[in-house]
């Protein structure tokens, strides 16, 4: 498998400016957000902060992009992971449509229950 690109948590939490205070003491920094979310960084870990947006932590991942939310000039597009991943017998519990191309995701879920998001945003 190549490489599937940046890597996150993104937590569902129950209250942003709470979450973003605690997580702030430790010793991350806000990175951009929006309304109801926020991305904080620590050198190359990040974490996502959403309220009210899904109901269970997501592991992430961001194909073409490298830890530090740059650009990446080559990866592998996420159609190309599907394949990949498909071929080796995952089941996708989305899946991104055929012939498309540009920004868009899959997910799959682990053997535990946990969601994967494979999210490329160009």
């Amino acid at each position: 498998m190549s490489d599937l690109g940046a890597f996150s948590i993104s937590l569902a939490v129950k209250d942003l400016k709470a979450s973003i205070a605690f997580y702030e003491k430790l010793g991350f920094e806000a990175a951009g957000g929006g309304e109801g979310w926020m991305m904080m960084r620590m050198g190359d870990k990040v974490i996502g902060l959403f309220e009210g947006m899904f109901e269970k932590n997501i592991i992430t991942f961001n194909p073409g992009w490298t830890q530090g939310a740059e650009n990446l000039e080559e990866f592998a597009d996420v159609r190309e992971v599907q394949q990949k991943l498909k071929a080796k017998g995952l089941e996708l519990a989305s899946e991104v449509e055929a012939g498309t191309s540009g920004p868009a995701s899959i997910t799959l879920v682990d053997p535990d229950g946990n969601p994967i998001l494979i999210d490329q945003h160009r």
